[in-house]
């Protein structure tokens, strides 16, 4: 079912997430998963769970991630504070949560069908039983393609789906409207994730950018998007197809790989940036092994304030020269 956020709101979700632009964006989710499944957190459940703080980490030599690492192997700080590790374990097996999301702008037009493909094999080889995942596209506007789902049929009709929009020009009149032309509406298409279809998600929760990073009409801006997917525990990873000769031939500067970059980085993702068509499968690979060879770390903060305050995290090995791909932080809990 395809519901588009410019032309449906939900009455449904103005209740749970209040007053502040929620008429804007509430109508991006099919509206039977929410209203069955809305799950509702006590006070007594909020007090038990605050202080406990869980990381994904993938830690990687010179040209692969690294399995077979224990518990005495990690180090973790929180605002250069030791922490003690005291939950472990390799999370091959841990449900996933899915999110793809494909960039539909001008900018996609001669790299949108390699990224269709590979995608579509990067589902039928890491979806598993207990696995969900999603399909959105964004342009001008968010649209959600596909909820989530295990059903892989479902999810590769919603991939195949996606064409590039080229941009008509004005406003498009919605909840997450581009006042360009040819928008591309990355950051909406982060913030709505992570807030609408992963927040309430548990185990591991990623979200997959197919896109050259560049955004040039969302309403949210790039920290807006980050800091709701880093409260949501959210980890990104980027493959960046990006067509060089689109910018020049428009006489654009690009910026989008900084943009990729900062996601990847402060939540424990990774961006692949491809430069030749055929190496789009590779990337896809990559992030299917890194997620097969994930570690899952937790530990109950040290500080134990419920100020709301943005906390560092450090994730390291010991004795060992491996680069760790791990969340930079989190958000702490409020009374």
């Amino acid at each position: 079912m395809k519901v588009h956020l410019k032309t449906c709101i939900r009455p449904a979700w103005r209740a749970t997430l209040g007053v502040i632009a929620a008429v804007c964006i509430l109508a991006s989710i099919t509206a039977v998963r929410f209203a069955q499944n809305a799950p509702v957190q006590s006070e007594e459940v909020l007090r038990v769970t605050s202080g406990l703080v869980n990381l994904y980490a993938v830690v990687r030599d010179k040209n692969r991630p690294v399995a077979g690492l224990n518990r005495e192997d990690f180090e973790v700080t929180e605002d250069t504070k030791p922490q003690e590790i005291r939950f472990f374990s390799r999370e091959t097996d841990t449900p996933l949560t899915l999110g793809i999301l494909i960039d539909t702008s001008g900018s996609q037009e001669h790299v949108l069908g390699v990224e269709q493909s590979e995608a579509k094999t990067f589902i039928e080889q890491v979806i598993g039983k207990k696995d969900l995942a999603f399909v959105l596209r964004f342009d001008l506007e968010v649209e959600l393609l596909q909820d989530l789902t295990a059903n892989k049929r479902l999810l590769a009709q919603a991939i195949e789906s996606t064409a590039v929009h080229r941009g008509a020009g004005g406003v498009v009149q919605g909840p997450f409207p581009s006042s360009r032309p040819g928008g591309t509406n990355l950051h909406d298409a982060v913030y709505l994730s992570a807030r609408e279809l992963l927040k309430n998600e548990v185990g591991r929760k990623v979200l997959i950018i197919l896109s050259d990073g560049e955004d040039t009409g969302s309403t949210k801006t790039l920290q807006e998007a980050l800091e709701t997917a880093q409260r949501s525990d959210v980890i990104i990873y980027s493959v960046a197809v990006i067509d060089r000769r689109f910018y020049f031939a428009a006489s654009m500067g690009f910026s989008g790989d900084s943009v990729l970059k900062r996601y990847a980085e402060q939540t424990g993702g990774r961006v692949i940036e491809v430069s030749r068509m055929e190496d789009t499968a590779q990337a896809f690979r990559e992030i299917a092994e890194e997620l097969r060879t994930q570690y899952s770390l937790g530990y109950t903060s040290s500080n134990t304030r419920r100020d709301g305050s943005f906390r560092k995290i450090q994730v390291k090995i010991r004795d060992r020269n491996y680069k760790v791909q791990a969340r930079r932080g989190y958000y702490a809990a409020t009374e």
